[in-house]
């Protein structure tokens, strides 16, 4: 059992991961598609965005380039170059929820919508690495390894970091899951690796 590692030791981890040429390169684990999942405690979210930020920054300094994605603000901006996000807000007090988590769905279908909004950012902006983030934000109309299975052709160039408010399990017992709030068992996911377990 891997020992949880504490806010700060996370960054810290995260910084050297990213920042070193194993990484950058592509030489970590015996997985084809370069996707890592840094799973955090669901209740440390803010406190996430936060860290996730500063990394940014000192990344960033150290001469990486970040793609920082958020798979809550590419919702809102598909939705907004549909002109539905106003008709959405609206009706939002008036629906069923499930009717709306349909009309969601349809929208920000990974395949046909998410993840040609998230190639174009790939094709458009210079970057080393990848970092998705808003995976909570979009939840239930919107589910992580969708999307992960949708951008294995789109992101396979560099790493790809999926920052995710649960626990990521891979074990060859039970296989991969993604338990999103360390509650819901999301789905099962294989292609990824726990950037925590990643060593520099």
């Amino acid at each position: 059992m891997i020992k949880t590692k504490s806010r700060k030791e996370r960054v810290e981890h995260l910084y050297k991961v990213v920042t070193s040429e194993r990484f950058l390169t592509k030489q970590g684990p015996g997985n084809e598609v370069p996707f890592y999942i840094c799973p955090y405690p669901a209740e440390e979210g803010l406190s996430m965005v936060e860290d996730r930020l500063g990394l940014i920054t000192r990344i960033r300094h150290a001469g990486v380039a970040v793609l920082d994605l958020s798979l809550y603000d590419l919702s809102l901006s598909i939705l907004e170059e549909r002109g539905i996000l106003q008709q959405v807000l609206d009706m939002e007090q008036d629906t069923e929820k499930a009717e709306l988590r349909e009309l969601l769905q349809s929208v920000l279908d990974p395949e046909a919508n998410l993840t040609p909004k998230i190639g174009e950012a790939i094709r458009t902006t210079p970057h080393d690495v990848i970092f998705l983030s808003g995976v909570g934000e979009v939840y239930p109309y919107i589910r992580s390894h969708n999307v992960l299975n949708n951008l294995q052709s789109t992101a396979k160039d560099k790493p790809t970091v999926l920052f995710f408010p649960g626990s990521y399990t891979h074990s060859l017992a039970v296989g991969a899951s993604l338990d999103l709030f360390g509650v819901l068992h999301d789905d099962k996911y294989y292609r990824a690796y726990d950037i925590l377990n990643y060593e520099v």
